[in-house]
């Protein structure tokens, strides 16, 4: 299941985030395609991501002044560039042989925060060694609470700048996976103690008398977690204004508005669909961040609309790294910021704090 050979250069019909799908295609088997691109039950949740984006317009504005205009943002002590992140993906190693160094030395490049998986090939350690990595680590809490505890230390010591909790895949056996070849896995959870799986086959008791289930956490292990550490801790998965305000009252530092790609749950809204309702509960309280299905700049800039300081991207970057490494992955950030870039000009927004809600109409 080794990656085949990356583009050598960016070819010039790349003009699009989207352009790099057919590339990428090429160069990836069918386990690792559909791993990549699929969605949980008929993909539905994966689909309506992508295109309730289609249904929000943009409203241009004539003659502003742009000469000072820029991209930048303050998140958490530092000052960003743009509003690009990159989100926690599993098993880079699958698309490109350099994984998630690959990732991390053009994210730094780009000055894009990447989000490191803690299913990521190599160890974290290694990956912020990359020359002006801004990174963050996503944590799963996992049955052995003892081995997700001592991640916590290992991540500081090693420069990591936040701490995503993703709690939207709360019983991980029931998530599609895929066959990794030998001696390819996560690292960073080598020596984990692990429940037996649940896959739902014969012979097996009801997922609701399974042990994941009864080890899978709760608001009283957020708290648990919040006494670990001072780094800034974003909750990972949050859909609804009730969850957002016992987040902040639970004392985390931020929220991601995510559906997990469409990957746990079929049949839920678009993460654009429930980022307004959250937006207005939170009141700029703590920052807001979303991903899912963000293809373009003028994505960016409705996410940012509606209520987001800002956005991450997932399977884009993945896809760029398939067909041609860590060139793919910058070209694919650079491309988005400079749509958005495009998008504030047509739309009279000279910084990110001018993007409001009346630009953006159903």
């Amino acid at each position: 299941m080794a990656p085949r050979a990356v583009l050598s250069r960016i070819p010039p019909e790349i003009a699009t985030p989207a352009d790099y799908a057919s590339f990428a295609r090429e160069r990836m088997d069918e386990a690792a395609w559909a791993w990549l691109t699929g969605g949980a039950g008929d993909g539905r949740t994966a689909r309506r991501n992508a295109e309730a984006f289609d249904d929000l317009l943009l409203t241009a504005r004539l003659l502003r002044d742009m000469s000072a205009a820029h991209t930048r943002l303050e998140l958490f002590g530092r000052t960003l560039d743009h509003p690009i992140l990159l989100a926690p993906i599993a098993n880079h190693m699958l698309f490109h042989p350099d994984g998630e160094l690959a990732t991390a030395a053009a994210a730094a490049a780009l000055g894009a925060p990447m989000v490191v998986s803690s299913q990521a090939n190599h160890r974290i350690e290694d990956i912020a060694a990359q020359p002006g990595a801004h990174l963050w680590f996503q944590l799963y809490i996992q049955p052995d609470r003892e081995f997700t505890a001592a991640l916590v230390p290992r991540a500081e010591a090693a420069g990591y700048q936040a701490l995503v909790l993703t709690a939207d895949a709360p019983v991980g056996a029931l998530r599609a996976g895929i066959a990794l070849p030998a001696g390819l896995g996560p690292v960073n959870l080598a020596g984990m103690r692990s429940l037996p799986p649940h896959h739902g086959t014969p012979g097996q008791p009801p997922l609701f008398d399974s042990d994941l289930v009864a080890a899978a956490p709760t608001w009283a292990d957020i708290v648990w977690l919040r006494g670990l550490t001072r780094l800034p801790i974003l909750l990972k998965g949050v859909m609804t204004p009730d969850d957002a305000a016992r987040a902040i009252d639970a004392g985390l530092d931020g929220l991601i508005v995510s559906n997990h790609g469409g990957r746990i749950l079929d049949g839920q809204p678009a993460t654009i669909e429930a980022l307004p309702t959250i937006a207005e509960i939170v009141a700029k309280r703590v920052p807001i961040l979303l991903d899912g299905g963000v293809r373009r700049g003028g994505d960016i800039f409705r996410a940012l609309a509606l209520g987001a300081d800002a956005v991450l991207i997932g399977r884009a970057y993945m896809l760029a790294l398939a067909a041609a490494g860590a060139p793919g992955v910058a070209h694919v950030i650079h491309l988005l910021r400079a749509e958005l870039e495009a998008t504030m000009i047509a739309t009279g927004c000279a910084t990110l704090s001018e993007i409001e809600s009346f630009l953006v109409q159903r």
